[in-house]
C-alpha cells in the first residue's frame, strides 16, 4: 500500500512538472494535437504511451546510474564532454522555461483579475521562494494538491462537451493534408520537449526515492494521466468554433460549458503554472549546487531573479518563440533515451 501511496506522488510531480501555462490555457494543446481534428485524437495516445514508457525509463535509469542530477544523466547518455554542452543547452531552456511561466502568471494576473502583471510574477516568486526551501517535500506537497483539482475539472469539462449534439462529428473530423508531416512529428516533439524539461525534476526525484516498483507505477499512473488529460482538453476543444484563433482557447471551453466557474478555473490556470515554477526552480536548484557552494536560499533568489528578468517580455512572444525550438532540439535527446 505505501508503494502505491508513494506512486501516486510521483505521478503528481510528473504530472504537474510537465503541464504549465501552455496546457492550461489550451494554446499548447491545439499547437501540437487538436488543430489535427481526430488524428490528433491519435497523437495523443502516441504521446501518453511515450510519456508512459519513456518517463519510467528515464527514471529507472537515474536510478541504475546513481544520477543525482541531468548533468550526470546526459554524461550517460552523450558522453563526459558532449553531456556537459547538453546539460548547459538544458539549462538555458529550464530558465527559458520559467521565465515563460512566471511571464505566464503575470499575463493571468493582468488579464482575468485586473491587477498589475509584475504583482502576479512577484507573488509567485515569492509563494514559490517558500515552497522550495522545503525541498523535496515541497515539490511533493504543492502538486498532490494542485494535480487532482485541475484532473477532476479538465475531466468535469469534458463530459459537458460528449453531451454536445455535434460531439461525434467534430470528434471525427479529418485534417488539412498540407499539415500531415507536422501531424506525425506532432507527438514525439511535444514528449521529446516536455521529458527534456522535466528530466530537471524527475532525476533527482528517482535518486532520492531509489524504489524501482514505486517509480515504475508512478510513471504508468502519470503518463496515464497525462494522456487522459490531453484527451479531456482535445475533446472540448475541438467542439468550439474556430478554437485555432483564440489565444486562449480553454478560456473560450469554460464560457460555453461552464461560465460559472470562470474564476475557478484561472485559479486553477493559476495553479498549473505554480507546479511547471517549482519544478523548474528545484532542477536548477539542483544543478548549480553541484557548481557552488551556496545556501538553498541564495541559489532560489538567483534563480528567481533571472526568470523574472525573462518574464518581462510577453507571454505569448516567448510561448510563440521558445517552445517550438526548444522542442527539436529535445527531440535528440528522446531518440537517444530511446536507443540506451
Amino acid at each position: 500500500m505505501r508503494t502505491w501511496s508513494g506512486a501516486c506522488q510521483v505521478a503528481a510531480v510528473y504530472v504537474g512538472t510537465v503541464i504549465g501555462a501552455g496546457f492550461a490555457t489550451g494554446k499548447e494543446i491545439v499547437q501540437f494535437f487538436s488543430q489535427f481534428g481526430f488524428y490528433g485524437l491519435i497523437s495523443i495516445v502516441i504521446s501518453g504511451l511515450l510519456f508512459t514508457f519513456l518517463g519510467a525509463k528515464l527514471m529507472i535509469t537515474a536510478i541504475e546510474w546513481k544520477a543525482s542530477s541531468f548533468e550526470e544523466f546526459n554524461q550517460f547518455l552523450f558522453g563526459k564532454k558532449l553531456g556537459k554542452v547538453v546539460t548547459a543547452i538544458q539549462f538555458i531552456m529550464l530558465v527559458g522555461v520559467l521565465g515563460v511561466m512566471l511571464s505566464g502568471a503575470g499575463a493571468l494576473f493582468e488579464e482575468r483579475f485586473h491587477w498589475p502583471a509584475n504583482v502576479g510574477i512577484v507573488l509567485t516568486i515569492f509563494v514559490g521562494f517558500l515552497i522550495m526551501t522545503r525541498g523535496i517535500q515541497g515539490l511533493l506537497a504543492v502538486n498532490v494538491f494542485v494535480v487532482p483539482l485541475m484532473l477532476l475539472f479538465h475531466f468535469r469539462l469534458a463530459t459537458e462537451a460528449v453531451a454536445s449534439p455535434s460531439f461525434f462529428e467534430s470528434l471525427l473530423v479529418g485534417k488539412d493534408d498540407g499539415w500531415t508531416w507536422k501531424m506525425w512529428t506532432a507527438p514525439f516533439v511535444y514528449t521529446a520537449l516536455n521529458l527534456t524539461l522535466a528530466q530537471a525534476v524527475l532525476v533527482p526525484l528517482a535518486y532520492e526515492i531509489k524504489d524501482k516498483r514505486m517509480i515504475k507505477r508512478g510513471a504508468f499512473l502519470g503518463g496515464v494521466a497525462l494522456m487522459l488529460l490531453l484527451m479531456a482538453s482535445h475533446i472540448s476543444l475541438v467542439q468550439i468554433k474556430d478554437f485555432t484563433s483564440y489565444e486562449i482557447p480553454m478560456a473560450k471551453v469554460i464560457e460555453v460549458y461552464m461560465p460559472t466557474f470562470h474564476y475557478i478555473y484561472a485559479i486553477l490556470i493559476y495553479g498549473e503554472i505554480f507546479t511547471s515554477v517549482v519544478g523548474n526552480a528545484y532542477g536548477l536548484k539542483q544543478q548549480l549546487e553541484r557548481r557552488v557552494k551556496w545556501e538553498p536560499s541564495v541559489l532560489f533568489a538567483g534563480i528567481f531573479t533571472s526568470g523574472w528578468l525573462l518574464s518581462q517580455i510577453s507571454y505569448s512572444t516567448l510561448l510563440a518563440f521558445l517552445y517550438p525550438l526548444f522542442g527539436w532540439i529535445s527531440l535528440v535527446f528522446l531518440l537517444l533515451l530511446w536507443k540506451k
